[in-house]
């Protein structure tokens, strides 16, 4: 590595409680996220492309984004595992977004469990390379936090509102 070419790799873990199920969450905010999301958050997500695959692993997205996200315009992300029963999703975001800006990299891995009490809970963890020598600051891990869960409680409000959909 010569100068100029120091990276920082890194990850941060949040965690977010749901009262609905693990299934019908699963259903409607991830396997049906591409139809959903910009019906939900039309502020936000313009639309959703499907570029190649059928939803499992492989598959490639294209996220395209509202003048309301001043950042950037548009997200393309791979799905690299996509496991049905057990609620986990790992997904790598190929072009777009933070890549180029400030990230080199940027992953995450989302798992759906049960909690204690029978909650929902729903674990993110985001893994990261910096285009420069510096990790992400706690304001940058809490916007690219905030705005995946912005998805989430969209996705839960909606199911809460509709108590047949995704059953």
């Amino acid at each position: 590595m010569g100068r100029g070419s120091i990276m920082v790799s890194g990850s941060f873990t949040f965690q977010e409680v749901s009262t609905v199920g693990p299934d019908r969450l699963w259903k409607a905010g991830i396997l049906d996220a591409h139809n959903l999301l910009p019906k939900l958050l039309p502020d936000f997500i313009s639309k959703v492309e499907l570029l190649e695959g059928d939803g499992g692993a492989g598959t490639v997205k294209k996220f395209h984004f509202s003048e309301a996200v001043k950042e950037f315009r548009f997200i393309v992300d791979k799905t690299e595992e996509l496991n049905n029963e057990k609620y986990i999703l790992k997904q790598s975001i190929i072009e777009g977004g933070l890549i180029g800006l400030r990230l080199k990299s940027y992953s995450f891995e989302m798992k759906l469990d049960v909690g204690n009490n029978g909650e929902n809970l729903q674990k993110t963890t985001v893994f990261y390379e910096t285009l420069d020598d510096t990790p992400l600051s706690a304001e940058e891990q809490e916007q690219i936090s905030a705005s995946l869960s912005m998805m989430t409680k969209a996705v839960e409000a909606y199911l809460i509102a509709n108590p047949a959909a995704y059953a």
